[in-house]
């Protein structure tokens, strides 16, 4: 069980409800890590007095050390910040809630000190997760998942004593803000209609990509990494209610499902007490009250970023490296109101079908892929104005 932590993206939302479960469990915070908010950053600092305290960002970095200057906390940037607070010496798991591919490096290197990472950045194992899982198994470091899908997944697997008896992974799916419209009808949608989630209160980035069902597909290969499983075993289903959270179905037909409600805190808890259970603050939940569940396929033909994904996957290499960096690079022109929703998958495609794929990638390679990808799509955009 945790008893020390680094967090890495503790100003974003899963940050700040780690900070709520570290209240609860009476854990010491010895690292906080951010890319901007200076205001928060400073407010959870003062707070629990980490050790390290990081900024991606240096000019931010530079305005916190001056309002940080009368406590004995460290202030560092960038990325040599990033890993000083995932490698710091007194944590004994390291959270990584950072978006994007920016927390890889980060992440390898407290691999490499041997420490349990909680894992909410899927970036991660996207683009790199064979190696990312090659690594954690030489140097013995425990990866347990802070999603709510692959958390679920986890702890449905606790039943399991052999990987051989798993028929499949079933992720569950909200269906997203434009669940059941068509692909004309979200070809044009604004950034405020694609932000508008149903269940979950999330970032904009990863909320979009619950729009797009690009989420989802990221899931089905980071599920495929963690679990050294091929895409036919790892499959997705539609759940409006999100109250299954995901399911394993078993080679007797068996199938255990974990549920829960819409509250990200009991993952974060699980994963930073595993083996064991605590108590939890969160509201017990009532399944009388919970109604009926629902279930359906994927629309993948109006939301294809989800079948882009299952492509990448089948691909293998760096192929997933390309649709994760591809995506994000699309989902910021998106964001900045420089191109249209249904653009996003056209972007991606283009990426994934113009650069060449290596098999079992070096970092150095996997990096490389991420860099085209995003040269791709900006090239990409640039035709079409």
């Amino acid at each position: 069980m945790t008893k020390s932590i680094a967090i890495l993206g503790s100003t974003g939302s899963i940050g700040t409800q780690t900070l709520d479960v570290v209240d609860q469990l009476g854990l010491k915070v010895v690292a906080l890590a951010a890319h901007h908010n200076i205001d928060l950053i400073e407010r959870q600092a003062r707070k629990y007095l980490p050790r390290l305290v990081v900024l991606y960002d240096e000019a931010c970095a530079e305005e916190l050390r001056k309002r940080l200057c009368n406590i004995n906390i460290e202030v560092r940037s960038g990325m040599d910040g990033l890993i000083a607070a995932a490698t710091v010496e007194e944590a004994d798991t390291v959270l990584t809630a950072v978006v994007g591919m920016v927390c890889l490096k980060p992440t390898l290197a407290a691999i490499r000190k041997k420490k349990k990472i909680a894992l909410s950045n899927k970036e991660t194992l996207v683009s790199a997760g064979e190696l990312v899982m090659s690594e954690a198994a030489k140097y013995g470091a425990e990866i347990v998942p802070v999603d709510s899908e692959h958390s679920a997944i986890f702890q449905c697997l606790q039943a399991c004593r052999d990987e051989k008896e798993i028929r499949r992974l079933i992720l569950t799916c909200s269906g997203g803000t434009f669940y059941g419209k068509k692909k004309n009808e979200i070809y044009s949608a604004t950034r405020a209609e694609a932000l508008n989630n149903p269940n979950w209160s999330m970032g904009d980035k990863v909320t979009l990509d619950s729009a797009s069902l690009m989420n989802k597909g990221l899931e089905v290969i980071e599920a495929m990494r963690l679990y050294h499983l091929p895409l036919e075993q790892v499959s997705v289903v539609v759940h409006r209610e999100s109250i299954i959270h995901s399911m394993v179905e078993f080679c007797d037909g068996a199938m255990l499902a974990q549920l829960g409600s819409h509250d990200m805190r009991l993952q974060i808890q699980y994963a930073l007490t595993h083996p064991y259970r605590r108590p939890s603050p969160v509201e017990p939940f009532d399944l009388v009250k919970c109604g009926s569940f629902t279930f359906s396929a994927p629309d993948m033909e109006s939301f294809p970023c989800l079948a882009l994904a299952m492509e990448a996957a089948q691909i293998g290499g760096t192929a997933c490296a390309v649709l994760n960096g591809a995506n994000e690079a699309a989902v910021n022109l998106f964001l900045n109101d420089k191109i249209l929703f249904g653009q996003i998958p056209e972007l991606v495609e283009h990426a994934l079908h113009h650069i060449a794929v290596v098999q079992n990638p070096t970092l150095e390679e996997i990096l490389q892929a991420d860099a085209d990808a995003r040269i791709a799509v900006e090239e990409a955009y640039q035709q079409l104005n």
